[in-house]
């Protein structure tokens, strides 16, 4: 079987379902690769730094092992994303109780006369934390496809594909640049968008 034929690892049954079995590497793999940068995103934007955005995907990931087996898949489409959004945001959340801890431990905290939240979306609505989920996720599921694009076509494709749809540069300039003629480009450009948005799909419909 070639690698083009061999089933993909999103494909059903859902890995969701595979990753019960702890000894499934390749689904727990895949699963790593897809999660550990967003989550980490996620904890840097939130104002923590490198190492405790780190001890923040391993926190999460660990915890989703544990409870994997547990886990039951909803109807109401998103509902694993919103369950790993909660776990992400109360890892967080200890992350910057623990910086508290610390600071009263070392007498270098000073008391506010308001009362101090440790949770940076906390005093957010509901509904916009939502909104920033959702919009990180889709910003991290263009960029999974388009890392996985890469990997799968000739590189000279890629960079041209890249320079003219994402970059927007010209055919004309990208075919001089790259030692190739126009209908080329237009042609690469043309396959891979499709190969794009049948990768986007896949990952949107990763929970479906």
């Amino acid at each position: 079987m070639t690698q083009a034929e061999q089933p993909s690892l999103l494909t059903r049954p859902s890995l969701l379902f595979r990753l019960r079995d702890w000894g499934d590497n390749q689904s727990w793999d895949e699963f790593y690769r897809l999660y550990r940068r967003f989550i980490r995103g996620l904890a840097l934007r939130a104002g923590l730094n490198h190492a405790e955005s780190d001890e923040v995907v391993q926190d999460v990931l660990r915890n989703v092992a544990k409870r994997i087996r547990d886990y039951e898949v909803r109807e109401n489409r998103g509902a694993f994303r919103r369950w790993l959004m909660n776990q992400t945001r109360w890892r967080i959340a200890d992350k910057f109780r623990q910086r508290d801890r610390a600071a009263v431990q070392s007498d270098h905290y000073q008391s506010r006369d308001d009362d101090h939240t440790s949770d940076p979306f906390e005093n957010i609505a509901e509904d916009v934390t939502d909104d920033f989920w959702e919009l990180e996720w889709q910003k991290h599921v263009l960029e999974t496809a388009m890392e996985r694009l890469a990997r799968r076509v000739p590189a000279k494709h890629f960079q041209a594909f890249d320079l003219h749809v994402r970059c927007g540069q010209p055919v004309a300039q990208v075919a001089a640049d790259l030692g190739i003629n126009r209908p080329t480009v237009y042609l690469i450009t043309h396959r891979l968008k499709k190969q794009l948005q049948h990768e986007v799909k896949r990952l949107r419909d990763y929970h479906s």
